[in-house]
């Protein structure tokens, strides 16, 4: 096999490995991977789903116009991660992660940085794991490795959560400790995924250095023949309930539960927060990822209204009554997603707000008042949507929308769906949030859902990368 087919084949099997495993980590991604084999040899890029498309400027002076990535000592062995690399693209939107050995003299990977995600770092350690595989199968030309290559990286989430958090506590000292990480990671997904008596955990594991022990409030200790194991998931499901709706919380050595605790944690503590079908993981006060499903996922939960957002600012109301309008979608919105039904909100930005069939006030609710806007969240219980004024108020509830039939419906959605798109269409000053009872949320404004995901083509078999001059100026 020739050199360049096998360099080909290499970076074909790697990219779309490390993208398939990005895309279950996170929403769908796309990589893409800037690279330079020797000292001397010109860049080259292979970006097959357009991920760096409208940054050439600033790829062209750094790459191009500049020498400096070229300047980095070439480590004798190992991969050699350069962290500020991407700080000095200033790439927006894009993760970037740099490295350089002796079999590959420079590269650089690039994925989609998501506006919900929980912490960059996983995903950092994910593209520095593909850094490593690149750079070992330059090493060992030795094709039958290659499947096993893109494999490996789509299944990467554990490895990089756990990477991840021991990079974060060495760098705030605790290089010497005694917690094993990945049993913790293991005890996590297997508690989410147990019920008891019916009902998902809710609760909070925190695992404190055992050195640090002495500084943990208890409330009470088991005694050490007495402790059980984290990797008994149904005993730990069953203590949580001790824990439910408090401040208190399960402390851990990371092997063994030592007793139920309060107040503030000591030292670089872990802590699983158990919130029923989902939970969070922290490293201190850092929001790490998510879980659920049995899996670790980069999303922290929260609806993403950016184009609501957007439509907002298209419009003549003041940035104040704009940012507390948003303010006041997004706490309705995440409490109806967290209380598991669905809600439609109709956002009025007319003047003169339109009169919709449904329930009315002799007085509009006062959605800035707090025991007014957690009424209005209950409202939200009810059939029919919410019609929400660019006044700040709640002028009616149960309502209902109705229109023609428009292009774009999809019976797969739900009645609420589909309503939105036909009143929309109809409804010039209109903008619907709909919350599905399943959690996913749709801004939808003329008939049009604004929140539809992009579907990337899959990567298929891969030419030589091009040089970086030739795709900048092509």
């Amino acid at each position: 096999m020739s050199d360049a087919s096998f360099e080909n084949i290499c970076i074909f099997h790697i990219l779309d490995g490390l993208r398939d495993g990005l895309s279950h980590f996170s929403q769908p991604c796309r990589v893409a991977l800037i690279y330079s084999e020797g000292p001397t040899s010109p860049p080259r890029i292979c970006d097959p789903q357009g991920l760096l498309e409208g940054h050439e400027p600033k790829l062209r002076d750094y790459y191009l116009y500049s020498n400096k990535w070229r300047q980095y000592p070439t480590p004798s062995r190992a991969v050699h991660v350069m962290e500020d690399e991407g700080d000095r693209l200033g790439m927006s939107g894009i993760i970037t992660l740099a490295a350089k050995s002796k079999h590959m003299h420079y590269q650089a990977w690039f994925t989609d940085e998501h506006p919900d995600m929980c912490s960059t770092g996983p995903t950092k350690r994910w593209l520095e794991y593909a850094a490593g595989l690149l750079s070992q199968n330059f090493a060992t030309r030795d094709v039958q490795n290659l499947d096993t290559a893109g494999f490996v990286l789509q299944h990467c989430s554990t490895h990089a959560v756990r990477d991840y958090i021991v990079d974060e506590r060495s760098r705030q000292g605790w290089l010497d400790t005694n917690i094993r990480i990945y049993p913790f990671l293991d005890s996590i997904l297997g508690v989410s995924s147990t019920q008891e008596e019916g009902e998902w955990p809710r609760g909070r594991v925190v695992v404190v250095e055992p050195s640090q022990m002495e500084r943990v409030r208890f409330v009470c200790r088991f005694p050490e023949m007495e402790q059980p194991r984290l990797e008994d998931h149904k005993h730990v499901r069953k203590l949580l309930q001790a824990v439910e709706e408090s401040g208190r919380v399960l402390v851990s050595d990371g092997q063994r539960i030592l007793g139920v605790a309060i107040g503030p944690m000591p030292g670089s503590y872990m802590a699983a927060q158990f919130s029923g079908r989902h939970g969070f993981l922290w490293l201190k006060n850092s929001l790490i990822c998510s879980f659920y499903e049995g899996r670790f996922h980069s999303s922290n939960l929260r609806a993403n209204l950016v184009q609501l957002e957007e439509q907002l600012l298209e419009t003549d109301m003041s940035m104040e009554d704009q940012h507390t309008l948003l303010q006041i979608v997004s706490l309705m919105v995440n409490r109806v997603r967290d209380r598991k039904h669905g809600c439609t909100l109709v956002i009025d930005t007319a003047v003169e707000p339109m009169t919709m069939a449904g329930q009315h006030f002799v007085k509009e609710l006062d959605l800035q008042e707090s025991s007014q806007l957690k009424l209005a969240c209950s409202l939200a219980k009810l059939d029919g949507a919410l019609h929400v004024g660019r006044d700040l108020k709640l002028h009616g509830f149960a309502c209902l929308m109705d229109g023609r039939s428009v292009p774009g419906e999809n019976r797969a959605r739900g009645a609420r769906f589909n309503s939105a798109l036909r009143f929309t269409a109809e409804h010039e000053d209109i903008v619907v949030v709909v919350v599905s009872a399943d959690r996913p949320v749709s801004i939808i404004k003329n008939g049009v859902e604004m929140t539809a995901l992009c579907h990337y083509q899959q990567i298929k078999g891969l030419g030589r990368p091009p040089m970086l001059a030739e795709w900048i100026m092509s």
